[in-house]
């Protein structure tokens, strides 16, 4: 069976250019926001979001590292094969990339809505 993958490419004029690109990023999407409260409340749950996504996405990415050093042993033990295998942390926090993408896309569809309620600037049409 096979899967497509879509790609979407990231134009070079809004790749990170800061040591944090999450601050950079919260940043930019408050500056186009409108200046209204539930604007910033929804850009301070976004960041935490994307900062409890990325944390999450880390400990997936450690587990994997373990199981592939696990698999490089020379000699891997069985006990030590299942023992990496068997990890509920990993567990966990697929379910909170689950939720966190969720919650993601909800806010992004939100901060859309609120861009399209500002007027355009002059020269747009």
């Amino acid at each position: 069976m096979s899967m497509s993958v879509t790609a979407f490419a990231v134009p070079a004029t809004s790749r990170p250019t800061s040591e944090n690109p999450l601050s950079e990023a919260m940043e930019n999407l408050a500056r186009v926001l409108p200046a209204r409260t539930d604007a910033s409340v929804l850009v301070d749950l976004l960041g935490d979001d994307l900062r409890e996504g990325l944390d999450a996405l880390g400990d997936v990415e450690c587990h994997f590292a373990d199981v592939l050093d696990a698999m490089r042993m020379e000699r891997p033990s069985p006990f030590t094969l299942v023992s990496v295998g068997d990890d509920q942390l990993v567990l966990e926090r697929l379910e909170v990339l689950d939720r966190v993408v969720t919650q993601v896309r909800r806010r992004l569809s939100q901060a859309a809505g609120m861009m399209r309620q500002l007027p355009l600037p002059l020269g747009d049409s």
